[in-house]
């Protein structure tokens, strides 16, 4: 079946049910490389509201098919439990250097606290990335073997961007419809539990997922969460 074929498969205006979206995902599929599974929410949120911002955290099941590498900012002994945990990149001041040169070989940084005064020094070059440790969204802790083990396991950070929409990886293709049935119900449940106290309406506006390079597929959001009206 031709790529055009595949797209006239979805049927531009339908919401589907996240069960028939992930098994159109995989018909619609074409490219020969191994697509990712994208899904983007957008929030009902003013974004022209300065300083706003939604983010957290979603304990993917099934893992994102993505290696996360994890650098952990540390003395000796929380480094010995990084290593152990399974951490990519390991250090205290021999690595903050090394970020300060423009080293980026990671996609999480976490850090314990009493590192904190010195990483604090990386916060324009790992705060423009979304990448500096922050206590609230536990990248800063004592507790560097769970935490590591957590983001290896699947664990991902989510970010709402300019525009109110949320991007997350749910996991590649030849995943089983089920993995990434479970994925994404679980994204979307930890998207939602970061409604802000008072909003009124639909936070979330419109779900949608596609692969790599598939057609955009709409799901029916009710199959998912109860919002107020």
């Amino acid at each position: 079946m031709s790529k055009k074929e595949k797209a006239k498969l979805v049927e531009t205006a339908k919401k589907y049910s996240p069960e028939e979206a992930i098994k159109l995902v995989k018909q619609t599929s074409w490219a020969k490389f191994k697509e990712s599974v994208d899904m983007a929410i957008k929030l009902d949120v003013d974004v022209k509201k300065g300083g706003f911002s939604i983010r957290g955290f979603v304990p993917l099941p099934h893992g994102s098919g993505k290696k996360v590498k994890v650098a952990v900012i540390a003395k000796a002994d929380k480094l010995e439990e990084a290593k152990a945990a399974g951490a990519d990149v390991m250090g205290a001041e021999d690595l903050i250097e090394k970020i300060s040169k423009g080293f980026f070989g990671f996609d999480v940084v976490l850090a314990t606290p009493d590192m904190m005064s010195q990483v604090g020094k990386l916060g324009k070059i790992l705060g423009t990335k979304g990448l500096m440790p922050n206590p609230k969204s536990g990248t800063v802790t004592m507790d560097i073997k769970k935490v590591v083990t957590e983001f290896k396991s699947g664990k991902m950070e989510f970010r709402m961007d300019k525009g109110g929409v949320v991007h997350l990886l749910l996991g590649k293709v030849d995943f089983p419809e089920e993995h990434l049935v479970d994925n994404l119900k679980t994204a979307v449940t930890s998207v939602y539990k970061t409604k802000p106290s008072g909003t009124k309406g639909n936070y979330i506006k419109s779900i949608t997922i596609s692969s790599t390079m598939g057609p955009a597929i709409k799901i029916d959001q009710k199959e998912l969460i109860e919002q107020d009206e």
